[in-house]
Order: C-alpha cells, then sequence, then structure tokens
C-alpha cells in the first residue's frame, strides 16, 4: 500500500512546536480530509483547536506502509509518525 506523507508542524497551546507527518491512503487527495484526521489526532493530544491548515501541513512525499501502518489506517483511515514535541 502507498501512503501520501503530510508534513506537519502546529504550535501547542503551550507555545511549543509539535512536528508529525499525517501518512493516508495515496488515493486521498483532498486536504480537507487530511486536516480533519490532523484535528483528531491533536485533539487526542490535548490540542484541539490549534491552527491546521496548508501553512502547517503540506503534501510531501509517497512511501510504502509498514504493516502497524496498514492497521492502523483500516482501523482509523491514517497513521500519525510523531517527531517533535507529541
Amino acid at each position: 500500500m502507498k501512503l501520501a506523507v503530510w508534513d506537519t508542524y502546529v504550535t501547542t497551546k503551550e507555545g511549543g512546536r509539535m512536528h508529525f507527518d499525517i501518512l493516508v491512503p495515496e488515493a486521498i487527495t483532498d486536504p480537507a480530509v487530511v486536516y480533519q484526521y490532523g484535528r483528531d489526532y491533536l485533539q487526542s493530544r490535548h490540542q484541539e483547536g490549534q491552527e491546521l491548515a496548508a501553512r502547517e501541513c503540506r503534501f510531501c512525499h509517497v512511501e510504502e506502509a509498514t504493516a502497524p501502518m496498514v492497521a492502523a489506517i483500516g482501523e482509523k483511515g491514517y497513521f500519525i509518525v510523531e517527531m517533535e514535541g507529541c
């Protein structure tokens, strides 16, 4: 399975920075869908309401999914790779 990687940066409520990737099936190209997944993730990290739009979240590249990624996508529709401040 090929996944589209959306590179995402968000300023936290505390003023820090979160950097994470939102991975979705390659066929999902609607930014609104990806942004909603990002907002769902932010809510799970108690960062709901933080800005998430094109400036903070951009398509980056396509990569091959691993087994854990495929499982998460089957369950939630997306997979998050936490990179900084998450």
